[in-house]
């Protein structure tokens, strides 16, 4: 089977490098896939679920947006978080959700704390909808 590098890096360092058979990204007008040997293009990303597969086996990640560079036989992102499923603290995203809620019923907020609430509570949302893929990779 053929296959592209996937490369996946945040400011925190390298969080994937791996030969891979697909990838699906969330793009800021919504997901995509690339394929080896897809045409050369860039893209913004949007926070979301990405998935790749290798080995017929799919894994998950969470990514909090950034840019997509692909390329016919490589595939570079580079995003603000990425998440493995297996790395995500359910109970910590959990909590954090929870307290974003909260923190956007109590009313009395600027237009810019409830948009800094908003991305944050998605941010979550995404990552405790990877992690509920564990067992479905």
């Amino acid at each position: 089977m053929k296959t592209m590098k996937l490369e996946i890096i945040t400011p925190d360092g390298v969080t994937l490098n791996d030969d891979v058979e697909a990838v699906v990204l969330p793009g800021v007008d919504g997901l995509f896939g690339v394929l080896p040997g897809h045409a050369p293009f860039m893209s913004v990303l949007g926070p979301g679920e990405a998935k790749y597969s290798k080995e017929g086996k799919t894994e998950y990640l969470a990514l909090s947006g950034g840019f997509a560079q692909v390329d016919p036989h490589q595939v570079s992102v580079l995003a603000e978080t990425a998440e493995l499923a297996a790395q995500i603290d359910v109970e910590r995203a959990k909590a954090k959700a929870q307290t974003r809620e909260l923190e956007l019923k109590t009313g009395a907020l600027s237009r810019e704390d409830i948009t800094r609430i908003e991305a944050s509570l998605i941010k979550e949302l995404v990552r405790l909808k990877v992690a509920s893929r564990r067992d479905q990779a």
